[in-house]
């Protein structure tokens, strides 16, 4: 035991275990609480005009890659152009319910109202027009960071790299400062 008392009692070994708890609790927060806002809320919950979504097949290859995270920006429909990348509400046939982001590879306007009809970059047919009440917005950014997190949570090693092995960490940590919190409270005790 007073080999661990010497190892947890190095100032420089405190400061880094400090650091590295701080750091994982915080990166831990950070990532719990994107895919809740992202899943439990199912991207009805926009901060600021902007949504998070992230691409679930491979319509879009090679511009986006199947668990590729994007940033959409609500968008006034008539700001929307032929060649935009559109987050929108599938209503029609096997795209009824299904958040979908696709290509607008054609816009017209009817008694105000705009329509438009999108493609997967992947795909040889054309989805159902659309209209813009079903647009979320336009594609404006993929963060690299989310999307290499995206990626490795989707897979099962790095589920267990990213989730698992940092709690496990973090526990041992605690533990650690368990236990030195009890020796030190021993050592008050018997100085008395």
């Amino acid at each position: 035991m007073k080999i661990v008392k010497k190892i947890i009692n190095n100032p420089v070994l405190k400061f880094l275990l400090g650091l590295i708890k701080v750091l994982v609790w915080r990166f831990a927060i950070l990532v719990v609480t994107l895919i809740v806002i992202q899943r439990v809320f199912d991207n009805q919950v926009s901060l600021g005009s902007y949504r998070m979504f992230t691409i679930a097949s491979g319509s879009m290859l090679p511009e986006y890659e199947v668990y590729d995270v994007i940033i959409a920006k609500e968008t006034n429909p008539n700001e929307i152009e032929i060649g935009d990348d559109v987050v929108y509400l599938g209503e029609k046939r096997d795209y009824k319910g299904k958040v979908i982001t696709h290509r607008v590879i054609s816009k017209r306007e009817e008694n105000g109202v705009y329509y438009f009809t999108t493609q997967g970059t992947a795909n040889e047919v054309a989805d159902p027009e659309i209209d813009s009440s079903q647009i979320y917005g336009t594609v404006v950014y993929r963060p690299k960071v989310l999307t290499w997190l995206s990626h490795i949570l989707n897979n099962s090693y790095g589920l267990y790299f990213l989730i698992i092995v940092p709690i496990a960490f973090l526990i041992f940590l605690e533990i650690l400062d368990h236990i030195h919190q009890k020796e030190s409270d021993l050592e008050d005790e018997e100085a008395k």
